[in-house]
């Protein structure tokens, strides 16, 4: 890879999947379209989405915190093996067990109640964890490949967790006023693609890349 493109890649990935998390129905957009026929409001859809969006970038600033402290005392190399394991363990977690305790949230939640949802969703899925790979590169590649420098290391999260969330707001956006205005949900009864299946699997392959790399 040229400079330009080992730079560019991340920040392609990190956008990549915002959007990907986006189009899964788990992630929000299913539950804005159902408040808004609830309420029979668009502007309830459009209100959701905020705190959706903010829930989910809690939960995922949450796992690059940790990432960033971990970062201060652990090699990069040993560091990206340890991601490398949790991204498997958390595949198989989420193979077995991650659909038995579905979260449930009330058609009466609050902004903040949707908020928390959206948290937990994002946590459940391990939605930071998928970041990981993307946001070591960068961050070493800031820190000159030594144990992450917070100085150095923060902006560059800080970044990609606004590329991430960026990408993810305007999917659900989009989607969601599209299924709400014109598309309506019957369509997920008539045929959908298995969006678990494949983050499940985009999970174990990103951890094995990490170990193997």
């Amino acid at each position: 890879m040229t400079g330009a493109t080992t730079l560019l890649w991340p920040w392609v990935v990190l956008a990549g999947i915002g959007l990907y998390h986006g189009v899964n129905p788990a992630m929000g957009w299913l539950f804005a379209v159902a408040l808004g026929l609830h309420r029979k409001s668009q502007q309830a859809v459009l209100l959701s989405l905020f705190p959706i969006a903010l829930g989910h970038a809690a939960a995922v600033a949450v796992v690059l915190a940790v990432v960033l402290m971990l970062g201060l005392v652990v090699d990069p190399l040993v560091l990206s093996r340890l991601a490398g394991m949790m991204l498997i363990a958390w595949a198989l977690w989420h193979a077995l067990y991650g659909h038995r305790q579905p979260l449930r949230v009330g058609m009466q939640t609050g902004l903040f109640g949707l908020a928390l949802w959206s948290f937990l969703m994002a946590s459940a899925h391990g939605a930071g964890l998928m970041l990981v790979p993307a946001l070591l590169p960068l961050c070493t590649s800031a820190s000159s490949m030594s144990p992450l420098a917070a100085d150095a290391a923060i902006p560059v999260m800080l970044a990609a967790l606004a590329v991430h969330t960026a990408a993810m707001l305007a999917a659900i956006a989009v989607i969601s006023v599209a299924v709400y205005n014109w598309i309506g949900v019957a369509f997920l009864r008539r045929g959908w693609i298995n969006l678990d299946l494949i983050w499940i699997a985009a999970l174990a392959v990103c951890g094995v890349a990490l170990l193997v790399r």
